[in-house]
Order: C-alpha cells, then sequence, then structure tokens
C-alpha cells in the first residue's frame, strides 16, 4: 500500500491530516503517522486475510492491560468517525482491508540499542513477565488458534526439513527431537494468554543511553495462549543474539521475568531446548520465504542472526543452562544440592581413609591464590623442582599434617590458553578451582571412600591437566553423584574399565609425580560433582568466575564430607572493606580510578589481575616500563636485598654498574650522575642545581607541565597551581602556552616560532625586572598536558633563546625515556637538542623508587660548591641492582624497538579510526607515548564521552586513563614490552566502543 493511500484512510476515517512513512510489517501494513511534525500514531492496516475476530483479540488485550494497571505504558487504541476502534476500508485495488491507529509509542526500537548491558536486558525481563502476569486470567476463544509462531505447535517444521542442507538439518533435526521426546511433561505446563512475539522490533526503550531500561512491549498480533515458558523462551531469543555468550545474556533477562512473575522449577527444564525451538522456527520461516517471497527482506531480516544463535546455542551444554536458569531464580543450581549437603552431614569419613598408608587427619592449608605471595613469582612457580623443594620444606614445618587447599580458590596459574574464551565482556580465563589438592609424596595410594561405578578411566597428561584420573559415580538413594581423582600414575588408574566397581577402601589410583601427572608437584586433585554435564572423558577442575555460583552448586565442597576445621576460603571480594578503611585513613587527595575501584592484587608482563584471577590489559602504567613483575628485575633486587642495602657513604660497585649503563644512552656532553628515588626528587634536585649555578629562582615552564609533588615542584607544574585546590603561578614561575598546535593558542603547521617567541616574552620580561633567567624545564612530549607533541624546531630555538639569556635547560624524562620513543632513547633526542640537566625517573626502577639527575660537567661543578649533597636511599645498592636490569633488559630484549614497531602499529590504526569516528580529533605522540583526543567538530573537549570510554574499555578488560587540562585525551603508555597483539586488541574494543550509542550522540 502507498503512503498517500494510507493518509487519505487516516483523514477519511479519523478527521486527521498527518504524513505517513512506513514501518516494517511481516503481513500488515504499518505506517508511522507524525502531525505538525511529531510522531503521534501508527496506522495498521491489515493483511487482506486478517480475520475481523483476530484484531477483535488483539483489540481485548490492548484494554485488558490499560484497564489492570493505568501505569503501563502501551498503546491506546484510537476510535474512528463512528466511534470504533476497528475500520473496514476499501483500497484503490478493490480490496476490503481492515484498520486501526494506535497512539504513538516514544522510545527506541531494541536492535537501535548498543549496548545492550545485563541491566537493560533484565528490565525487558521484568517488562514481559509483568504483561505476562497481567494475562494471566485473561481468557479468549481466538486465543486457542492454530497459529505456526507458537512453539507448542511446532511439528509442521518437520514437512520442511528438505529445505535445508545436511549440516543445517542436522542441527534443526538435533532441536526438534528434544523437543518431541519431552511432550509428555511439556504439555502439563502452566499455560496462559501471552505476547508471543517479543522481538528485537516490538521492544521499545527509553531515550536515557546511559542507563536505559525497556519502557514498553507492544504488538500483540502474534499473542496466543501457550506454555508460559515459552514466552520467556521467545523473549530470551532475540535479545541475545550478537552476543559471544549467549548463556550469559540470557541469564538477566530471566532474573528480572522471573521478578515479576514467578517462574516454576518444571519449567525451567524445558527451556534450554524451547530457546532453540523458537530459532528452529524462525530458521524455518525464513528458508520458506525465502523460496515464496524472495523480495521480501523484512521476512528474511533475522535469518542469519538466527542461524549463528542456534549454532552458538548448540554448543551450550543443555543441563549447564538449566542450573543456570534455576540459579537466575534464585532456586539451587543443581537440583540435588540440597539432597546431597543433608546427605554428606551425616557422614563420617576421614583423610585417612582415603589415603590410609599417610593416617593423618589434620591439614595445612597452602594458599595457590592469585594473591599469594607464597608462591612468589609465576615463573618460580612453574619450575618444579622449586615448587617441590618450597613443599617439603612445608611438610617439614607441618609432619603432623596433609599440605592441603584449593576449594574456590582463585588462581592465576594457569597459563594455557584452553582456559580462556572471549566472552560478552572481553575475554575470560577459567580461574576458580573446584576441588581440592592434597600434596603427598610421590606413589602415595589412593583409596576409595564408599561404593561407586568407574565412570572414566584415563591417562590425559599430554593436555596437562589431570594426568592420569579416575572418576567414580555413587548412587544414593534419592541422587547420585560423582568423585574425581586426579594426577595419578597411568598405570594405577588405566587398570580399571568403564562399568568397573570399586568397593569402600579398595585402592583405585596411586600418585605420580611431574611430568606423567600433568606436570605438577605430586598432589592428589579431589572433586566431588553432582553432574557430568556433557562430559564424556573428562570433567573442568577449573571454572569461570562469572559462572561460579553455577559452579560450586554443582561441585559442593568436599570438605562437607571430610569436616576438617583449617580449610578457608579464598573467593572473598573484600574490596568494600578496603574502600572504606581507605576512605576512613587515608587522604582524599589520593584519588582512585573507575567509578567502581578495581582489586589488583597480581601484575604479570603488560597485565594486572584483580581478587578473581581476571587479567586487565594496562595500557597506561609507564611505571612497570619492562613488565608488570619483570622476573629478571625482580630477581635482581631479591639477591641484592638478601646481601646488602646501605647507602652510598661506603664503597659499592652496584652504583658504578648503573651509572655505566646510563652515561653509555647519553651524549658525551652528560656525564655526571645523582641519584634519588623518585622524579619529583629527581626535579628538586634540578631547581637546586639551577639556583646554585645561575643564582636565580626564576623558573620558565609550560602551562599544564607537571614535575612532581614535592613544594618546589608544585610551584613550577602548572597542571597543578593552575588547577583544583592551586593558588596561580608563584612568583619566581614564569609559564608560557603550552605548545598544542591542536588545541593551543597557536594552531596548525609552522607553529614552532610562535611559542618560542613566547618563551622570549618571558625571558624580557625576567630581564625588565633586573632578574635573571635560572632554568627552563619541560618534557619533550608534554605527559598531564594531554601527551602533547612539541612544534618540530621548537625546542631547538627555545633551548638556544634560554642559553643565551645564560638559563639552565632541563629535559624532564620522568615519563618518556629509558627507550619509549623508539625512534630514541629520551625524548629530548627527537629535537636535536642537548640540554644541561636530564631528570630520570618512572621507568628506571620499574616500579622501585629509584630516579637520577644526569648533568653536564660544568653544572656539576658549580653544583659542588662545598654543601654536602646526601640522599639516604639514593643510590643504595638493591635500587642500582635493579635499575641496572631495567636497562639492560630493555637493551637485551630490543624493547626500544618494541617501542617503536607496535607504537608505530597502533598510531597508524588509531589514526585509521579517527576516520570513521571524527570525534577522534588528534593522534599523537611517539613510540609507547601515544594520545588521542576528543572533541566535537568545533573542537570543543568531550570530557564526559572520554570518561565513558575509559570505563567501557575496563568492561572489556582493558585499562585506560585520561589526561589534558579537559580530561579528554586517553594516554597510551603501556610497560614497552606491549605487543601488536596486544594492540590489535586495543583497537578491536575501542571500534566496538566507538559505535556505541552514548559516544554517537552530538549534543555531549
Amino acid at each position: 500500500m502507498q503512503i498517500t493511500e494510507a493518509e487519505k484512510i487516516l483523514f477519511e476515517q479519523y478527521t486527521i491530516k498527518g504524513k505517513a512513512s512506513k514501518l516494517p510489517g511481516e503481513l500488515d501494513a504499518n505506517f508511522k503517522i507524525k502531525v505538525d511534525d511529531k510522531p503521534t500514531y501508527i496506522l495498521k492496516i491489515a493483511n487482506e486475510n486478517s480475520s475481523e475476530s483476530e484484531l477483535d483479540f488483539q483489540e481485548k488485550i490492548l484494554l485488558h492491560l490499560s484497564n489492570s494497571d493505568k501505569k503501563t505504558k502501551l498503546p491506546q487504541l484510537i476510535k474512528n468517525n463512528s466511534g470504533s476502534f476497528i475500520s473496514k476500508v476499501e483500497t484503490e485495488k478493490s480490496t476490503f482491508r481492515k484498520v486501526r491507529l494506535l497512539s504513538w509509542m516514544e522510545g527506541r526500537i531494541w536492535s537501535g540499542v548498543n549496548p545492550q548491558l545485563n541491566d537493560l536486558r533484565f528490565s525487558l525481563g521484568l517488562k514481559a513477565g509483568e504483561i505476562t502476569k497481567k494475562l494471566i486470567n485473561f481468557n479468549d476463544k481466538e486465543a486457542e488458534r492454530v497459529f505456526v509462531w507458537d512453539i507448542a505447535q511446532t511439528s509442521w517444521v518437520k514437512e520442511y526439513l528438505y529445505l535445508f542442507s545436511n549440516e543445517d538439518k542436522e542441527l534443526v533435526s538435533y532441536f526438534l527431537n528434544q523437543f518431541n521426546n519431552f511432550q509428555k511433561d511439556y504439555k502439563k505446563l502452566r499455560k496462559s494468554v501471552v505476547h508471543n512475539d517479543v522481538n528485537d522490533n516490538n521492544i521499545l526503550v527509553s531515550e536515557d543511553v546511559l542507563n536505559p531500561i525497556v519502557t514498553s512491549i507492544i504488538d500483540f498480533g502474534d499473542a496466543i495462549k501457550t506454555q508460559i515458558i515459552n514466552d520467556v523462551a521467545i523473549t530470551c531469543c532475540y535479545a541475545i543474539m550478537h552476543h559471544n555468550d549467549p548463556l550469559e545474556a540470557s541469564l538477566s533477562i530471566i532474573k528480572g521475568y522471573h521478578s515479576t512473575f514467578k517462574l516454576e522449577e518444571k519449567e525451567l527444564e524445558f527451556l534450554y531446548t524451547l530457546i532453540g525451538i523458537r530459532l528452529v522456527v524462525s530458521v524455518t520461516k525464513s528458508a520458506i520465504n525465502k523460496k515464496e517471497n524472495p523480495n521480501n527482506t523484512y521476512l528474511l531480516i533475522s535469518e542469519k542472526s538466527a542461524w549463528e544463535l542456534l549454532k552458538k546455542w548448540k554448543t551450550v551444554s543443555e543441563d549447564f543452562a538449566h542450573y543456570s536458569f534455576r540459579n537466575a531464580c534464585g532456586f539451587s543450581a543443581n537440583p540435588n544440592q540440597l539432597k546431597f549437603e543433608n546427605w554428606a552431614r551425616k557422614q563420617d569419613f576421614s583423610l585417612a581413609e582415603l589415603f590410609p598408608t599417610i593416617n593423618k587427619n589434620k591439614i595445612e592449608q597452602l594458599d595457590l591464590s592469585v594473591s599469594s605471595s607464597w608462591i612468589g613469582h609465576q615463573k618460580e612457580f612453574n619450575n618444579l623442582d622449586l615448587f617441590q623443594f618450597k613443599i617439603e620444606q612445608l611438610q617439614k614445618e607441618v609432619p603432623t599434617k596433609i599440605i592441603a587447599g584449593g576449594y574456590l580458590e582463585p588462581r592465576s596459574l594457569y597459563t594455557s590458553t584452553s582456559y580462556d574464551k572471549v566472552g560478552n565482556y572481553g575475554k575470560e580465563s577459567r580461574t576458580i578451582h573446584l576441588g581440592v589438592d592434597f600434596w603427598l609424596p610421590e606413589n602415595t595410594p589412593v583409596y576409595a571412600l564408599f561404593d561407586g561405578e568407574v565412570v572414566i578411566a584415563d591417562n590425559n597428561s599430554s593436555d596437562k591437566d589431570y594426568g592420569g584420573f579416575i572418576i567414580l559415580k555413587h548412587q544414593q538413594k534419592e541422587f547420585h553423584f560423582y568423585t574425581l581423582y586426579g594426577h595419578n600414575t597411568a598405570e594405577s588408574v588405566l587398570k580399571h574399565r568403564t562399568g568397573d566397581k570399586i568397593k569402600k577402601g579398595a585402592q583405585i589410583a596411586v600418585l605420580a609425580n611431574y611430568p606423567e601427572n600433568g606436570n605438577w608437584a605430586p598432589h592428589l586433585h579431589f572433586q566431588v560433582f553432582l553432574s557430568m554435564l556433557d562430559y564424556k572423558n573428562d570433567f573442568p577442575g577449573v571454572a569461570y568466575f562469572n559462572q561460579i555460583d553455577v559452579w560450586k552448586s554443582i561441585c559442593p565442597n568436599p570438605n562437607l564430607l571430610f569436616k576438617v576445621t583449617g580449610f578457608k576460603e579464598n573467593l572473598i571480594d573484600n574490596s568494600d572493606e578496603i574502600l572504606n578503611q581507605r576512605k576512613a585513613h587515608l587522604g582524599k587527595g589520593m584519588s582512585l580510578q573507575y567509578k567502581k575501584p578495581l582489586h589488583i592484587v597480581r601484575g604479570l608482563d603488560q597485565c594486572l589481575i584483580d581478587y578473581s584471577g581476571r587479567k586487565y590489559l594496562d595500557t597506561v602504567n609507564n611505571v612497570a616500563h619492562v613488565g608488570h613483575e619483570n622476573f629478571e628485575v625482580v630477581k635482581a633486587g631479591q639477591k641484592q636485598m638478601a646481601v646488602l642495602n646501605t647507602n652510598t657513604r661506603y664503597l659499592h660497585e652496584n652504583i658504578n654498574h648503573l651509572a655505566k649503563e646510563i652515561l653509555e644512552t647519553l651524549p658525551k656532553e652528560i656525564s655526571v650522575l645523582h641519584f634519588v628515588n623518585s622524579g619529583s626528587e629527581a626535579n628538586e634536585l634540578a631547581l637546586r642545581m639551577v639556583k646554585t649555578v645561575t643564582n636565580s629562582e626564576e623558573i620558565i615552564a609550560s602551562e599544564i607541565g607537571y614535575h612532581g609533588n614535592t613544594n618546589a615542584t608544585v610551584n613550577i607544574s602548572s597542571y597543578k597551581f593552575d588547577g583544583k585546590g592551586g593558588k596561580g603561578t608563584p612568583k619566581n614561575t614564569h609559564v608560557f602556552p603550552i605548545p598544542n598546535a591542536f588545541r593551543g593558542k597557536y594552531r596548525g603547521e609552522n607553529t614552532a616560532d610562535k611559542y618560542a617567541n613566547e618563551v622570549q616574552l618571558l625571558i624580557d620580561n625576567i630581564h625588565q625586572k633586573n632578574k635573571k633567567v635560572g632554568g627552563f624545564i619541560i618534557e619533550p612530549i608534554i605527559s598531564c598536558g594531554g601527551q602533547v607533541e612539541l612544534p618540530e624546531g621548537f625546542l631547538e630555538k627555545t633551548y638556544q633563546k634560554v642559553k643565551k639569556a645564560g638559563g639552565i635547560c632541563i629535559s624532564d624524562e620522568v615519563q618518556t625515556g629509558v627507550g619509549r620513543m623508539g625512534t630514541t632513547f629520551w625524548g629530548f633526542q627527537l629535537h636535536n637538542v642537548i640540554p644541561d640537566i636530564v631528570t630520570i625517573g618512572k621507568p628506571l626502577g620499574n616500579g622501585h623508587p629509584i630516579a637520577a639527575v644526569a648533568c653536564t660537567k660544568e653544572v656539576a661543578e658549580k653544583f659542588g660548591n662545598g654543601m654536602e649533597f646526601f640522599n639516604t636511599f639514593g643510590g643504595n645498592p638493591v635500587s642500582c641492582a635493579i635499575a641496572t636490569q631495567v636497562l639492560q633488559t630493555v637493551k637485551n630484549n630490543n624493547l626500544q624497538e618494541n617501542a617503536l614497531i607496535v607504537g608505530d602499529y597502533l598510531k597508524a590504526e588509531l589514526l585509521k579510526l579517527s576516520e570513521e569516528f571524527p570525534i577522534i580529533g588528534d593522534v599523537r605522540g611517539q613510540g609507547l607515548f601515544l594520545g588521542f583526543e576528543l572533541v566535537n567538530k568545533d573542537l570543543q573537549p568531550l570530557t564526559k564521552k572520554t570518561n565513558y570510554l575509559i570505563n567501557r574499555m575496563k568492561d572489556f578488560g582493558i585499562l585506560m586513563s585520561s589526561d589534558g587540562p579537559d580530561n579528554n585525551v586517553l594516554k597510551i603508555k603501556p610497560p614497552i614490552i606491549f605487543s601488536k597483539k596486544d594492540a590489535k586488541e586495543v583497537i578491536f574494543y575501542l571500534k566496538l566502543v566507538f559505535k556505541e550509542n552514548f559516544m554517537n550522540l552530538t549534543k555531549i
């Protein structure tokens, strides 16, 4: 039907003048009606085959829902000129069509909302459940009609299996067979009239892009009386498309539905298959429509997405999905959990029965959690000889106990990629240990605690998992459960065959040593579980953190059997307690990152790891220059700390070794070093040198520069004294405009002279006051100012002016030095200048407090005027050993070259992103010292979008931060071991977030 005809019907039937535009629809012709340029109505012109009883049925539903709750936002039926809700009109093609007019519902269609997060999906389930609750007592004979979109009537699909290829036919047939197998019990489930078509075009979402909620569900054309759980399945189907983990995405919907309409445990048993069946109906209808109506694109709109989801859904364990649904509704995830726990409480087993040759019943808990200091560095843990030695030493300390632990322990020790997947929020690793470990000598025999049947006896040491392992099934009166015994010799477990009966007290295995036991020190992994799920030849001993509520129901605590004191839970998030203590006792100026602060307990290379074992890719921590907890650096510090740590009043070769390493990277003119503890101290000392050498305290510094946290360095840091809490420019500090060619005072190309002249104006002003120029300080790339690259030629021209005026030039390399620039080792080397003083800080110690001031011999001679310079800890042997190792690591591992290669790649990819997303106004920096600035078309800062981007990237496991006076510059200063793979991951998720609704709003 044409738009003009729709507008004519609108006027003739309702006396409304409006402009019509077409909306999608499978059968009906739908039109949005604008009155006075505002969406006001939706005109629905039914298919000629639509019966009046169907439309009456929909009318009754809307009226029933409106009457049951006036607060419910639903489209209102508009009466025609005759006072009826349905008009019968003759079209231009001489066919009679039925027409309805409904009020327009404001909101966004679900498919246009990005991102679709858990809170939004919860609100969808809540709204869908709300409608079901209001329809529970609604009845109408039309609701009993025959309808192909009723899941309960899916048997018709079998007639169309010929439309599918063999692989697709097999997939469709799988769910059809599952559906057919449970018909007897399925037919007994509760029925009601339900919406039956909560798809992405029928869901309206609020305009609030930061905290959106579902405001309404429209179009009751598919409403029917059917099993209520069918409506839950349909609601899930369309809302979990396009997610890496559709099961996880479904759970918040189910929680929301259950919160307003209580689902029954029995209904949840069928939900997994019913979701699959709805998808089967969808792809079958698409296949039919493709054949019969190849030009109707609306009919095929969800075909690709439905197939993708159907294939993903088939890979989900049906039992695990069922348990997850139960958990989402507040039931015990595994239906037999309480039965097992009640049974276990009445039992009286001892560890001596499991290891009768050891005859010990007490344990000493061994902490292998992600935050454990006992395990040391990950490389130490992976040194099996060292680990076994530590176990033996611990055993000597507790000779009457068995070393044990592990249940629900978050571990970061699993390095195999088989423990990783990409979920809905970035990378996920299986980190939560589901069993307990008993560390015992090699060849310790293991005995059965109770009668059982062998389910699996296998050897998978090549997979570095359990080694030789055996799983027994134990049948009780009302339930059964399984026990797993891992890390045994292959010979001892392969004596058993599937189906063998094992008697209580029988020997079932012998503990193996590495490498036979899966490359672990000798121990038994003992695990209890209540379901085999879909596993045939194995069973996981480690789980994903976001699934842990389900897994701990499937795998109850083995200590329920032994009842041994000493087992403590390690999976405890005490973030709130830490935060509260911090607020109570630490200064308010010590800020935290992110809306919800992270509880970080371990570092590893370019990652930080939280208490649950989740890894976060770190793009901002330039302190961990050669990687978090770099093994060689850690060992260098530990080795020297065990021997001597004292001050520089004694001779020690370490300080000379470090001096040699540093000076080899600097121009020959810079040949004298002083060691301190931090970048702030380094700049403080540099200012002392300036004052001593020039007899002047007049310092020229950049706007929005930052040089430290001491009194003197804050006084030359515009970033501080011009910021919140600052008191303005001190009398001896002279600030020139930040030389930012993108959004500074002078913009575009060839700004070097203009900014250099600003420095000259300050020099002239100092002279006019009959004062001397003391010094000039700047970072070669201004960090806190927003990763600002200096205009080409600016630094060279400025140094000439300052030196001509008798001043000292300081290059603040606290953040830019030690190879980060890629093309050069130090930032000043980018600009063809030689400073008088170079200050070095953060990267030198890789997190250990050490810094240095390097200067010319002339400066050093004048500074050495008789007043002793002494720093208690500066240059101590431990700090020097660490810093020397950092420099050698940069050199030996070609990390400067890595910074160049990866930095150039990352910068190029960011520039490509800026073409696709114009709010990236500028990309700048060198090596792995990069920044990109978010601005609108008028170059105004987009601070809120920057903050949103940072927090969304954290959700995906990537840590980012902002800088600049408007906090609208994303800074990228990762450890310089950052790889191209890491860079690709950053770009991938940046692109995802830039496509989200909030990032595309033009008003913010």
